[in-house]
């Protein structure tokens, strides 16, 4: 047996080894705590952990090359990856050959199905005169016949007939470059079978959009209060002594023409002749059936009711009974047919319109589709990660804010190329949607895409005649000051980047709901520009009433969510939150199970059927599985057994 002592001894040793083991334990907890509090720095640590950190959207993803390096390949291997890569290469400028193609055959059956009912749009001289109805007939009629140039051009011809002032053009060119941006928007949609690329990609898309309405939405009102734009253009052709020049160069026309043409040819003036007000334009076609025609000018003898129906006194002869006078007379004659295939086609417009947009909507989306694919094929590895850095990384301090207009001017020249700021924005919304060019370096793009087009709607306008050069000049230099107001709004502080916000605030909305990008579509492109110019036809007094309490409402939303985030001290605790309101009003949810209900009657003849088999071959499964049941509590008894051994089995 031990002594007091030793007792002691042991005891206080005890109590020091157990203190020692404390402070270590203490260290070691401290030491934990001290790893996992810098490894909350790392995913990595996170994973380990099991509390992984949800990645953000928004980052560019990695690209995986799962190919076998290039000093690994033996001589087939590499002539077999040398020949691959080349014919992924011209493959893609095939697809992309064709994705133009169809964009302008787009553009041609819009023009068959809509364009003389953009032109009778135009006619409505009365309501041209109110801002915003002529904003909203510029985005309808661009959206008609999915041409900005177009419908520029109608807009010339109407003031140089005297039909319009370039006071109340202004307006309408405005809304030609929201309608424009339908179509890029349009193109993202054939990425939303992946939650992320179309993400990005719708984001990518509707940075262009947003851009267009915000800058409508703040220079709208200053043009028609100060009437800068006008001025300031008026002046500029005033200035100088311009004379009619060359035609703008056709740089990718001449390569999509020889297929484009084949197709189809339109008589675009048919639609300048209807909104300038010549009947017998209603009943020409649109397709152009003679290429080539000779126009003969004569004087001849005209026979006319009286003196002032005469050209000119001094080309009057009067007779008792009737009245003679010399006029120039035009007479056309046809000399070539056009060689595309609608040529001989005895057809209406509108079926020739719809079977060349079924055509061409099918090709576009197919194409996109092969390209995304290409794309993805292709861009692997290190050439993604060299284009990745190439199109994303800044120039190094104090210069990265240089690189953003570089891109601008990258943007102007590309679509200075293709002659359509259409065409290059749909180009780079795939690319957005894979993750090879960020939508913080797209936006700078778009902006570029817009001052591009309206460089090549300056070179036009420098071709026009001399009796339709001026106002023709003048009217591209009010699009070119336009944008160019527009990027100074939105682009040079950071803060001011607003569209780069709400698009992914939006693609967000659309990446979770993805029904809602085809009512984003809907409702800002089609339903709200034929409200407003709706309202416009019922007069001023009728768009003002209705329209005054709804943007009045909007802005108050607009002002509580922002307090909501920011400052929610400020409100009472009603507003604070939307739970006071049905969930319906500030929710997608319960419309997301409406659309998620539609969707399932609309194919439910094939699920029904599906079902049924199941629920039959389960029901003998049952019966063949060896239940003999006495009575019905055993049956429901052995049911619940087996629902809970399904359900531990999915947990």
């Amino acid at each position: 047996m031990a002594s007091r002592p030793e007792l002691e001894d042991q005891k206080s040793t005890g109590s020091t080894e157990k203190h020692k083991d404390d402070q270590l334990s203490g260290n070691s907890e401290t030491e934990e705590k001290a790893v996992s509090m810098a490894s909350a720095h790392s995913t990595v640590g996170l994973v380990e952990r099991g509390c992984e950190e949800e990645k953000d959207p928004w980052d560019l993803p990695e690209l995986q090359d799962g190919a076998a390096a290039w000093s690994e390949l033996d001589t087939k291997g590499k002539v077999l990856r040398v020949v691959t890569s080349t014919g992924k290469g011209l493959l893609l400028l095939g697809f992309l050959y064709m994705f133009i193609c169809s964009l302008d055959i787009l553009s041609s059956a819009f023009q068959l199905v809509g364009g003389k009912a953009a032109g009778d749009i135009f006619t409505e001289g009365s309501v041209l005169s109110n801002p915003l109805a002529g904003l909203v007939i510029g985005v309808l009629v661009t959206l008609l016949v999915q041409s900005s140039s177009t419908s520029s051009s109608i807009v010339v011809s109407m003031v140089s007939s005297g039909l319009l002032q370039v006071q109340m053009a202004v307006p309408v060119i405005m809304g030609t470059n929201i309608g424009t941006s339908v179509t890029n928007t349009l193109v993202a949609m054939t990425q939303a079978g992946d939650r992320n690329k179309f993400r990005r990609a719708f984001a990518g898309a509707t940075v262009h959009d947003f851009f267009n309405w915000l800058s409508v939405l703040v220079l709208l009102p200053l043009e028609v209060a100060s009437g800068y734009m006008y001025k300031l253009t008026k002046l500029l052709v005033d200035s100088f002594n311009i004379q009619s020049g060359e035609e703008a160069p056709d740089l990718l026309h001449v390569i999509t023409d020889p297929l484009t043409k084949a197709i189809i040819e339109l008589d675009k003036s048919v639609i300048s002749d209807i909104a300038t007000g010549d009947p017998a334009a209603r009943n020409k076609s649109l397709i152009l059936k003679w290429c080539k025609t000779f126009t003969n000018v004569t004087l001849r003898n005209e026979t006319v009711p009286g003196p002032e129906n005469c050209t000119s006194p001094a080309l009057c002869w009067c007779s008792p009974d009737l009245c003679y006078t010399l006029r120039n007379i035009s007479e056309t004659y046809n000399i070539q047919k056009c060689n595309h295939i609608f040529v001989n086609v005895d057809l209406s417009d509108l079926v020739v319109g719809l079977i060349l947009l079924a055509l061409s909507l099918l090709v576009l989306c197919s194409c996109l589709v092969l390209i995304v694919k290409l794309l993805n094929s292709v861009l692997k590895g290190q050439v993604a990660v060299v284009i990745k850095k190439v199109l994303n990384t800044d120039f190094p301090f104090p210069f990265g804010w240089v690189t953003g207009y570089i891109a601008i001017l990258v943007g102007a020249g590309m679509t200075f190329i293709v002659q359509s700021s259409s065409v290059f924005t749909s180009a780079i919304t795939p690319l957005v949607g894979i993750g090879v060019i960020s939508i913080e370096r797209a936006y700078p793009l778009s902006l570029g895409s817009n001052i591009g087009t309206t460089t090549t709607a300056i070179l036009a306008a420098m071709a026009a005649p001399g009796d339709t050069l001026a106002n023709a000049l003048q009217i591209a230099l009010i699009h070119f000051l336009f944008n160019l107001s527009g990027i100074i709004l939105w682009y040079p502080i950071p803060f001011t980047r607003i569209p780069i916000r709400l698009a992914k605030a939006l693609g967000n909305i659309t990446a979770e709901y993805r029904w809602f990008a085809g009512v984003y579509i809907i409702s800002c492109f089609f339903l709200l520009p034929l409200l407003v110019f709706g309202l416009s036809l019922a007069g001023w007094k009728v768009l003002v009433g209705v329209g005054v309490p709804i943007v009045a409402l909007l802005i108050i939303i607009i002002i509580v969510n922002v307090l909501q985030a920011r400052r929610p001290r400020c409100l009472p605790l009603v507003l604070r939150s939307w739970d006071f309101l049905p969930l319906w009003a500030h929710s997608l949810e319960p419309w997301d199970r409406v659309v998620a209900v539609a969707a399932a009657k609309c194919c439910c003849c094939c699920r029904c059927c599906q079902t049924g088999q199941g629920e039959e071959e389960e029901e003998e499964e049952e019966k063949g599985g060896g239940y003999v049941l006495e009575n019905g509590d055993d049956w429901e008894k052995k049911r619940e057994e087996k629902d809970d051994v399904l359900k531990a089995t999915q947990l």
